[in-house]
């Protein structure tokens, strides 16, 4: 009820047209084999992107996204959850945290963690903020995140077993508060499945290092379809400001809250 994965033979070879990329495996401590593929971009490397997909089909399908990265110069990485596309073992809660690790840990081989950034989508949003709150990646980008697995499932799904709950409980809220890098919420006002209330409240979770980029009018499945995403992911990558003089800036000046008597 909770993964919706589309399996794919070993043998199934990938085919992104225009795209250079590459298929890797990683072998778990249990066994288990977790399928990724790493797209290129055409330009000198900026950095990577681990994009964490969402509960339904397989890298498969999503792969056709990862060109709104490879655009701006970054590597992209996406793998399958267990049991997802080629990715094989036991799925657990446990589990898919401890293999993102593991295929982190690899990144980190190759790079700096100052050149990692960690992209989670709908039920990915949860791994990815658990991911960057045991590590140190360059910032952290949330695409339609969930305050907690728990919350969404007693708002759309009450009937859902209790012991599925505990087994997932995804708890985005409590390890956003660990997060040490800058994070960026993005969310549409039109979402049907997780609200965009939902990210509001998120955004107050550790206020100091989130932005809220807000898309009017989108909805849980098309926010590539809206012009201002695109532009919000250009701005996040893109953009370095240098922090802010707060002692030159107006942030302690006080509104009077008794009028102004004019002098005659």
């Amino acid at each position: 009820m909770l993964f919706k994965p589309e399996k794919l033979s070993k043998d199934f070879q990938f085919n992104y047209a225009n795209q250079d990329f590459e298929e890797h495996n990683l072998e778990t401590r249990d066994g288990a084999v977790i399928n990724g593929i790493l797209f290129k971009p055409k330009k000198k490397s900026q950095g990577i992107v681990l994009y964490l997909k969402g509960n339904s089909k397989s890298i498969k399908g999503w792969g056709k996204f990862a060109v709104d990265f490879t655009r701006h110069g970054y590597n992209v990485l996406m793998v399958d959850y267990r049991g997802f596309g080629k990715s094989t073992g036991r799925r657990s809660q446990k589990a898919i945290k401890r293999d993102l690790q593991v295929v982190y840990n690899k990144i980190k081989e190759k790079t700096t963690e100052d050149r990692i950034v960690l992209y989670g989508r709908s039920l990915g949003s949860g791994f990815a903020a658990k991911l960057a709150s045991m590590n140190s990646p360059k910032m952290l980008i949330l695409d339609a995140p969930y305050y907690s697995l728990t919350k969404v499932t007693a708002r759309y799904a009450p009937f859902m077993p209790l012991s599925l709950l505990i087994k997932y409980p995804l708890p985005t809220y409590k390890w956003l508060k660990y997060v040490q890098c800058p994070i960026h919420i993005i969310h549409g006002t039109n979402d049907n499945l997780i609200p965009y209330k939902t990210s509001v409240k998120l955004s107050k979770v550790n206020p100091k290092r989130t932005k809220l980029h807000t898309v009017i009018g989108g909805g849980h499945k098309n926010l590539n379809n809206f012009e201002s995403y695109h532009e919000m992911i250009h701005d996040i990558l893109n953009l370095n400001p240098e922090p802010i003089d707060l002692t030159t800036t107006s942030i302690h000046v006080k509104h009077s809250s008794k009028p102004s008597r004019a002098k005659a």
